[in-house]
């Protein structure tokens, strides 16, 4: 397991953009999957992206396809969810989550949480 720590939350205009950080401070997260998921009161977390742990495959849940943008930087200590054209149902407890991913699986098995960063979209 690594210890994940998420940063890049706060409050954003409707329409505006955001970029998500996920690190795990002393470790690289080459190799493993990364995921986003966001929490909102009152409703089940929901998975918003990932990116897997070979061949950098990435997924995007519907509410986020053609807005959102995971990569992971050069270094490989990085992971970034970047978030265009926001809305206010993009608002909610982000999380990043690390895994190593069933054998024939591209996310999953998320057994590492950072603790979660506020994202709020209002004006």
């Amino acid at each position: 397991q690594v210890q994940l720590v998420e940063s890049g939350g706060g409050l954003v205009q409707p329409g505006g953009s955001l970029r998500l950080s996920c690190e795990a401070p002393g470790d690289i997260l080459d190799g493993y999957a990364i995921g986003w998921f966001r929490q909102v009161p009152g409703k089940e977390r929901e998975g918003v992206s990932c990116i897997s742990n070979s061949y950098d495959q990435t997924f995007y849940a519907d509410s986020v396809k053609g807005r959102a943008t995971i990569k992971r930087d050069d270094t490989k200590e990085t992971v970034h969810l970047e978030i265009n054209s926001l809305k206010s149902e993009d608002t909610g407890i982000y999380y990043c989550a690390a895994g190593i991913p069933p054998h024939h699986a591209m996310c999953g098995n998320f057994t590492s949480w950072g603790p979660g960063v506020q994202v709020t979209v209002s004006t």
